[in-house]
């Protein structure tokens, strides 16, 4: 791992005209992860509007606005800020007032200009450990940047508001644990500034061009990673919170969550099977797995077929590639799991909405 301070090098890239901007914004996030310390908007407007039965009710007024600006689905999905075109484009690619969602519609709601986010508590140039939740890990680059003096976050973020140059760059981090529930970690400096400020993150992948934004709120006044303005002004999570409690996909609403009976069939040599199971579920969704894993050969690619009895419909999947047609799912690998090896596994998850009984499909696996 090679962590630099960026005083020169790193210049941002200058990316398309706006004018195409809007008609490259993925339709379907493959939702991967955000900043644990210091928390993102988005992650911490989570863990502020969480409850015990697994809806989202914020009490931060500006997570309340976000909540009635996009509804709860992009709290649930607080790691999918990314932009599946991004190659690790910032300056005139990401809108100026829309750097903290990207430029994804689906995240609007945390642009607002606002001076009540949850906040961070720092201290000034001092040493800081950063976590950065990797719900599907990727290998890549993480950038830095921070507000100038001045900034009021009372108006709407801007490139202008930002210093040009990352204060710091990490080269391929180490991942603590494994995905889903493992984060990548480094640590670095924090930078030298006062009062309130924006420190803004961008996680450009190696393998791909998907790049991911993020706005984490801060002030340095002499604290070190306490957060206020959630849960009703308290400061949880603590400076080192736990990506396992919260970072599976859309946060899986878990408290209301009931465990259903799984779905498999047997792997012939050489070939896979798949495992199908429901997660949790709550009123209206629920959250599935499917399992696929080789025989006694190596598989090198897969394709998963189900068909769902009872209006079941997926709104979002990670770690494969959906086609739906009608109450038919297909789903077929991404880059990094195509290649199983023997008796190994790769599991598939998504997030669907159910009216009525929730039966277990009949899952078929295929393999070239």
């Amino acid at each position: 791992m090679k962590i630099r301070r960026a005083t020169v090098g790193h210049s941002i890239v200058v990316g398309l005209v706006a004018a195409v901007v809007a008609a490259l914004i993925p339709a379907t996030t493959w939702a991967h992860g955000a900043l644990l310390t210091p928390g993102s908007r988005t992650y911490l407007c989570y863990k502020d509007g969480l409850t015990s039965t697994g809806e989202i009710k914020p009490t931060n007024p500006a997570c309340q606005n976000a909540l009635a600006v996009g509804g709860a689905q992009p709290f649930y999905d607080w790691y999918g800020v990314l932009r599946s075109d991004g190659a690790g484009r910032t300056t005139g690619f990401i809108p100026d007032g829309a750097l903290c969602s990207g430029g994804f519609t689906k995240y609007a709601g945390f642009d607002a200009p606002r001076n009540d986010w949850p906040l961070t508590h720092l201290t000034s140039g001092a040493p800081f450990n950063w976590t950065y939740a990797a719900w599907a890990a990727h290998p890549g680059w993480f950038y830095l940047y921070v507000t100038k003096d001045g900034y009021n976050p009372n108006q709407a973020l801007t490139w202008a508001d930002m210093e040009s140059t990352p204060f710091l760059s990490v080269d391929h981090p180490p991942l603590n644990g494994s995905a889903p529930t493992g984060n990548y970690y480094w640590s670095g400096n924090l930078p030298n500034k006062t009062g309130r400020h924006v420190i803004y993150s961008v996680w450009k992948r190696s393998d791909s061009t998907e790049t991911f934004y993020g706005c984490s709120d801060v002030v340095f006044d002499g604290g070190n990673g306490e957060v206020t303005g959630i849960g009703g002004g308290g400061t949880n999570p603590s400076p080192s919170p736990s990506v396992t409690t919260s970072s599976s996909p859309s946060a899986s609403p878990s408290a209301s969550a009931s465990v259903s009976p799984t779905a498999s069939t047997p792997a012939p040599t050489g070939a896979c099977s798949a495992t199908y199971s429901i997660v949790n579920s709550w009123g209206g969704g629920f959250q599935g797995e499917v399992v696929v894993k080789a025989g006694s050969a190596a598989v090198n690619g897969w394709t998963l077929k189900w068909t769902f009895a009872n209006g079941q419909t997926i709104s979002q999947l990670w770690n494969g590639t959906l086609t739906a047609s009608g109450a038919g799912v297909t789903v077929k690998p991404v880059s990094w799991n195509t290649s199983i090896p023997a008796n190994g596994s790769v599991s598939v998850g998504f997030l669907a909405s159910q009216t009525g009984t929730n039966a277990v499909p009949t899952v078929s696996c295929t393999s070239p």
